[in-house]
């Protein structure tokens, strides 16, 4: 349940609906900078980057087109939509969840390509 709740408010572009939704010692692994991505730990590091993230991708919506749920870990299949250069954009991916207490204690994405 936390999982779709994180993916609306996700697209709500809102960080303030997904800080609660958050344990404090969240992590949140980005997918770039390429090869390995970023790091991001703690709820309020965590809520800082999607704050600018979403403001910086006004547009951007992802779309599930998968969730696998076992035990405290969730996968989600995912495409990412946006605008690039005024042009329709794609990416595929997936996320790793683990869950704790009803939060997310980590969001790990991972892209194709």
């Amino acid at each position: 349940m936390v999982i779709d709740q994180f993916n609306e408010a996700f697209n709500w572009h809102d960080a303030d609906i997904l800080a609660p939704l958050l344990t404090d010692d969240t992590v949140f692994e980005d997918t770039s900078p390429a090869p390995d991505g970023r790091r991001i730990e703690g709820k309020a590091a965590v809520v800082a980057f999607w704050r600018n993230w979403f403001a910086g991708n006004t547009d951007a919506v992802f779309e599930g087109e998968d969730v696998i749920v076992s035990g405290d870990r969730a996968v989600v299949r995912w495409v990412y939509r946006k605008q690039r250069n005024g042009l329709p954009w794609h990416i595929r991916g997936v996320d790793v969840f683990t869950v704790r207490d009803g939060k997310v204690a980590a969001k790990l994405a991972y892209v194709k390509g």
